[in-house]
């Protein structure tokens, strides 16, 4: 299950204060809760990218968000990388994706194309609205090639799509892999009327830009409740592995929380990196566990097709969890990077990076910007910026950030004519 913009704070399971979210807890508290990962990036086709792929998002063609415009485009999902669902249909599996795809809008990008069995949800980046369901007055939203116009809140319609989705998967009998990407909380922040009723019913005092995106948070943990119901329904909840998380922190200009962590979407201070993260699995996960490694989004690629018993493609860069979901050590001694390619003057479709080794932190929030240097066991809210003082480490992670640089020119992030 991956939420799209969803604070670090924006679920009670992290902290969160203000927001109920009983069914994401839920998961929390019957599985392992993550409390020190990031995603792959600070915006959302990249992170997805990574997912679905193992590996870092400019290796696979997609540094920044490949838009409905292309003009406005900066990425381009390379078509000889597998994707996660590649990988589990040959060992099996039945393979669907309902909501938000954001990887491409035609051939050879769309989720039939690249494994998926089964999309019933949206190609584009963002609706214009959660009840028209059009991104700039077009829609793209489909059952698999075929266009749909389905009524309702996005939300109810993408749960009542994984609803139906699991109870046929059910009368099968064969295994299955469901990426439920739903577009919430993702601005505009538009809950149905009666959430967010419910919000200003018990917390009046509350801005009415935060009350939004609470009722807007609590009605996507109903639909997430009615999932894991059907899960239950059917009988299948005790041989599902589920995983949820983010695919990058929250907006703050739209009301969205990080805490404790800085600053937010976009930004690659870890108030835009850091994300709520649970994954339940009866009978291999101890409910209630807590894991403080260090890892990404991506690594749920390797930790799923391991859970299957299927091979691992090679080139890879995410490491599996399963380690940790069986209460072993993992493995230490990782470098993380972050990259993200953006247009319009702020970025001038540059890039900026981040790199975390150990306890240091490198990082830049566009392009024009010195990179700051950070360490995040004495200082993990990033605000002494040590660059002009530790000028040994800013070497050696300076360095170390040029060769990850370097793997990623390897693979084109626009379409060419051989392509």
């Amino acid at each position: 299950i991956l939420t799209d913009d969803q604070g670090f704070a924006d679920v009670a399971a992290n902290g969160g204060t203000d927001v109920l979210t009983p069914n994401m807890d839920r998961l929390a508290k019957e599985g392992m809760l993550f409390t020190n990962m990031r995603s792959n990036c600070t915006v959302c086709s990249p992170s997805r990218a990574a997912i679905l792929t193992g590996r870092y998002p400019d290796r696979v063609g997609v540094p920044g968000v490949i838009r409905t415009r292309p003009q406005d485009s900066w990425g381009y999902l390379d078509p000889s990388v597998p994707t996660l669902a590649d990988c589990l249909k040959r060992t099996g599996y039945h393979t669907a994706i309902i909501g938000k795809w954001h990887l491409g809008l035609e051939a050879p990008n769309l989720p039939n194309l690249r494994g998926f069995e089964h999309f019933h949800g949206f190609l584009g980046d963002m609706m214009d609205s959660y009840t028209t369901h059009l991104r700039e007055g077009r829609n793209y939203m489909r059952l698999n090639a075929e266009t749909v116009d389905p009524e309702g809140h996005a939300t109810d319609i993408f749960t009542d799509w994984a609803c139906d989705y699991l109870r046929q998967r059910a009368k099968t009998g064969s295994p299955f892999f469901l990426y439920l990407a739903y577009n919430a909380p993702h601005f505009p922040v538009e809950p149905p009327a009666e959430w967010l009723e419910r919000v200003r019913a018990r917390a009046p005092d509350m801005p009415e830009l935060r009350a939004k995106n609470v009722a807007f948070v609590e009605h996507l943990d109903a639909g997430i409740g009615r999932v894991l119901a059907a899960l239950d329904e059917v009988g299948l909840a005790g041989n599902t592995l589920v995983a949820f998380v983010s695919d990058n922190g929250g907006s703050l200009p739209h009301g969205q929380r990080n805490d404790p962590w800085r600053d937010g979407k976009q930004s690659h201070y870890d108030g835009g990196l850091r994300v709520p993260f649970f994954v339940r699995w009866p009978g291999v996960v101890s409910a209630g566990s807590r894991c403080a490694y260090a890892g990404l989004s991506f690594d749920l690629f390797p930790t799923f097709l391991e859970a299957a018993g299927a091979p691992l493609p090679r080139g890879i860069d995410a490491v599996s969890l399963l380690p940790a979901l069986k209460g072993e050590t993992m493995p230490g001694g990782r470098d993380l990077y972050f990259v993200r390619r953006e247009g319009g003057p702020a970025y001038g479709g540059k890039s900026y990076e981040a790199f975390i080794r150990g306890d240091w932190k490198l990082l830049q929030n566009n392009p024009y910007s010195p990179l700051e240097l950070y360490n995040l066991k004495d200082d993990p809210r990033e605000t002494r910026n040590l660059a002009a003082t530790e000028k040994k480490v800013f070497a050696e992670l300076s360095a170390a950030l040029r060769a990850q640089i370097q793997r990623g020119g390897a693979t084109p992030w626009q379409k060419g004519s051989a392509q």
